[in-house]
């Protein structure tokens, strides 16, 4: 063979053990340097599928007593403008995507690639919001812990239980608390995706209305720019007033 029909062959996913044993029998250099890319890559899957599948261990508890959780994340807490946004997320064993993880740990491009297969291949998803107005009124831990229990209740599928991260959602079921459980638990991983995008298209919208905060790059975070078009221009209506520098304006 060819090397170019070689590197060809090796793109697959499962080139079969001839292949692979007449592979390593030929002495091009180029060959063998080819096979050990596809021997590294090979690793490096199965061990993102182990990773994936570890990531499963809270959920399997209540899957072999053919009970339903659901994982609950949110975003957007620490932000001077926009609304908090949680998610809801329920998945089964058959669920596969094994690039679903924190969504802090994957790129924008990626998460939005994740985000419609999420919500093909889960079982139910729902968002929950809290206005900026809400946040001031009650506080952001309050209005987050409202926002959680709107997804939980916007399901499809009532849960037997809850994985939440590091919070507790007030709602009637029983909930487990993981501390980073977005980086232990696909469910609560799929519903911090679901989150982060959600919101970020909000920002992306809301950018549209008030384009001098270029909310579309900051999603409401307090940056250098953000914090100069505040000085300038003063808050917006989906700034929270209780935070400061925003709240020095009302002073």
């Amino acid at each position: 063979m060819k090397i170019t029909e070689i590197k060809q062959l090796l793109t697959e996913d499962d080139v079969s053990e001839s292949d692979l044993t007449m592979l390593s029998l030929d002495s091009r250099v180029g060959v063998q340097k080819l096979l050990a890319s596809y021997y590294k890559r090979k690793a490096k899957f199965a061990e993102k599928k182990l990773a994936f599948n570890n990531r499963f261990f809270y959920e399997k508890k209540y899957w072999s007593k053919k009970k339903i959780v659901a994982g609950v994340d949110e975003v957007g807490r620490g932000p001077l403008a926009g609304p908090v946004v949680t998610a809801a997320v329920i998945l089964d064993d058959s669920f596969d995507l094994i690039e679903v993880n924190d969504s802090k740990k994957l790129s924008g491009t990626k998460r939005l690639e994740l985000y419609p297969l999420i919500l093909q291949k889960a079982v139910s998803v729902a968002i929950g919001i809290k206005s900026a107005q809400v946040i001031d009124q009650i506080n952001i831990y309050e209005a987050d812990r409202l926002a959680m229990a709107d997804a939980v209740k916007g399901l499809d599928l009532k849960p037997d239980a809850l994985l939440v991260d590091a919070m507790n959602v007030p709602i009637n079921l029983p909930q487990e608390r993981l501390i980073r459980g977005d980086a232990k638990s696909n469910s609560i991983a799929a519903a911090s995706i679901i989150a982060k995008v959600f919101r970020d298209q909000l920002m992306e919208d809301y950018h549209h209305i008030y384009p001098e905060y270029h909310f579309n790059c900051n999603a409401g975070y307090g940056t250098k720019d953000h914090i100069a078009a505040l000085q300038k221009y003063g808050p917006t209506p989906i700034h929270r007033k209780t935070f400061a520098p925003v709240s020095d304006f009302y002073k």
